[in-house]
């Protein structure tokens, strides 16, 4: 929690001095669900520079791992990347007891001091209470370089967008973009809980300056009329507050049962539909800043229920492909925090 170390993910930290997505005194009432979830550190960064041969973690989390579809390096592990913003690339994982609240690893150990731009990626599926970093007694560790933009893309959602089921943090697609576009990335993915509420639409809005919210709820929004109740307003919200910030509609990926279950196949393209036309009323009323995107294409046309766990959640080669057609959309929302 101090200089010259970078934290990224939580909105409220600085204040809060917490790993937590959402603040510990929220202005209003969090459905407790969401509150709980909060804690789970999906999406916190730690960002460094050092010239230390060996690099280890000591981590003291909130609880064990106990999914039964994810694995414990997903759940409460941490990724290790090299690399400038934009150029990381990955070296290894803190591999995990799946019996124990606290562990530590080794991330790699050179045998001679080489400079390194660190990040490390936080648990998908965990609070994590404490944090250390161990290097060279004769060390060097300076901060690493700025991003493009301080503005954060910040991304509300569901299980999918926590990241349920990297088999790594690296790999839940809100990490692959923050890797892919050197801005900061908040993920507010809330397993079963991402439903809409205006009281977490009131709380990511006290979010200063995003660059870009990504809407990606579909999978967690009940019926149809459900999704009409509750996407005018949740934009609504944060337009109060941030008038001219791109705001990018995304409808939930297919999922497997819509090949063999006419009603999901129906009840999604409901809801997809409700979706673009809520967009397409925005824009024509003036809001050019908002834009919807068929999430139903993202893991591909043939073969896209090879790409989950269990038909729902995506494995890494999902989240990766998720990520990759994304990327180009999300450029051009925040071109000009790029340039």
């Amino acid at each position: 929690m101090e200089k010259p170390f970078s934290i990224n993910g939580f909105p409220w930290f600085d204040e809060d001095k917490r790993y937590r997505r959402l603040p510990a005194a929220p202005a209003v009432p969090l459905p407790l669900s969401v509150d709980k979830l909060a804690d789970c550190t999906a999406g916190g960064q730690i960002r460094f520079r050092t010239n230390s041969s060996r690099l280890t973690i000591r981590v003291k989390l909130a609880g064990r791992a106990d999914m039964d579809h994810m694995p414990a390096t997903g759940q409460c592990g941490f990724d290790c990347y090299l690399g400038a913003p934009g150029e990381q690339r990955y070296v290894s994982t803190a591999r995990v007891d799946l019996t124990a609240e606290e562990y530590e690893a080794t991330l790699y150990d050179w045998k001679r001091k080489q400079d390194q731009l660190i990040t490390l990626h936080f648990p998908l599926y965990q609070g994590v209470k404490e944090v250390w970093i161990g290097v060279d007694a004769d060390a060097v560790i300076d901060a690493a370089p700025a991003l493009a933009s301080d503005k954060p893309v910040v991304l509300y959602g569901t299980s999918i967008t926590q990241g349920g089921c990297a088999t790594r943090p690296g790999m839940a697609y809100p990490n692959i973009l923050s890797r892919r576009i050197p801005l900061p990335f908040v993920n507010l993915g809330f397993s079963g809980s991402g439903k809409g509420e205006p009281e977490v639409a009131r709380t990511i809005a006290d979010i200063a300056n995003p660059a870009l919210f990504v809407l990606d709820y579909e999978a967690n929004a009940g019926t149809p009329s459900d999704m009409a109740a509750t996407l005018p307003p949740f934009i609504r919200i944060l337009r109060e507050r941030h008038p001219d910030t791109p705001i990018l509609v995304l409808s939930k990926i297919r999922f497997a049962g819509e090949l063999f279950y006419e009603e999901q196949r129906q009840l999604s393209e409901e809801r997809r539909k409700i979706q673009s036309d809520t967009v397409t009323r925005l824009r024509e009323e003036g809001d050019l800043n908002v834009r919807f995107f068929d999430g139903s294409t993202l893991l591909g046309d043939e073969d896209a229920e090879e790409c989950t766990v269990d038909g729902v959640h995506p494995t890494d080669l999902g989240f990766l492909r998720m990520a990759r057609t994304l990327e180009p959309v999300i450029r051009e929302l925040v071109n000009r925090e790029l340039v």
